[in-house]
């Protein structure tokens, strides 16, 4: 970014997309659910099925396809316990964890800019709320 007068401007990717860090950065994020995901890691939910309960209308396929992605970034580890039934544990590397603060973030835009009438305040408190 390049500051002009106290005002952020942001530089063209056209001429090397695949070297600026925000495309990069939103190529691993931008799929739907993936920031929900992320999200609920951080807040210690690491069992496929209690991923799946917290999340709310994600398909099975869908939150596999996400954690295998994660994985792959190096945004999230998998663990695997030699037990039965076999026990599987996500967590976020210290990639993932950087993540987080972007997150929050967004909450806080979207409370702010996003918040269809409902107060700010209240917004931010509910931490639980689909989409939070």
């Amino acid at each position: 970014m390049v500051e002009q007068e106290g005002v952020g401007v942001v530089q063209s990717t056209d001429a090397h997309p695949e070297t600026c860090p925000v495309l990069r950065t939103a190529d691993i994020i931008s799929g739907k659910w993936t920031l929900l995901i992320l999200r609920d890691l951080s807040k210690g939910i690491n069992r496929f099925s209690a991923l799946e309960r917290s999340l709310a209308g994600i398909s099975p396929k869908t939150l596999s396809e996400r954690l295998k992605g994660l994985e792959k970034a190096g945004i999230v580890t998998r663990r695997s316990f030699a037990e039965v039934p076999p026990r599987v544990e996500y967590t976020l590397t210290e990639m993932g964890w950087d993540l987080i603060p972007l997150i929050q973030h967004m909450r806080d835009y979207g409370s702010k800019w996003l918040n269809d009438g409902h107060s700010s305040a209240s917004s931010l408190a509910d931490d639980n709320a689909p989409g939070a």
